[in-house]
């Protein structure tokens, strides 16, 4: 299914709705262990970007199957929105305007 950040996609579409995908990640405790020394030391936490890229990905696909589900052929205006949920809980929300071709 096609996905755009824009609404302009080069073809003419008619407006479905809006729709979401959620996504929440919790790390694991040898990301907390890792996080902590990098804390210290500086540098790139790698389990922390894991997990939101697990959740991004996650979250686009369940974006994807709201569209489907509606009858959409592409997502235009796709926006995220991230949250954490107390010290080890990240939720990713898409979201975005579901449309159909006219072409």
């Amino acid at each position: 299914m096609l996905t755009s950040t824009t609404e302009n996609i080069g073809k003419k579409y008619k407006i479905i709705g809006t729709v979401f995908g959620s996504a929440t990640q919790s790390r694991h405790v040898g990301s907390d262990i890792g996080a902590q020394v990098k804390n210290f030391f500086g540098g790139e936490i790698k389990g922390y970007t894991k997990m939101l890229q697990n959740a991004n990905e996650k979250s686009i696909e369940r974006l994807q199957n709201s569209a489907s589900e509606l009858g959409a052929d592409a997502i235009v205006t796709i926006r995220f929105n991230s949250d954490s949920i107390g010290e080890d809980i990240q939720a990713i929300t898409a979201y975005g305007t579901a449309v159909k071709f006219l072409e």
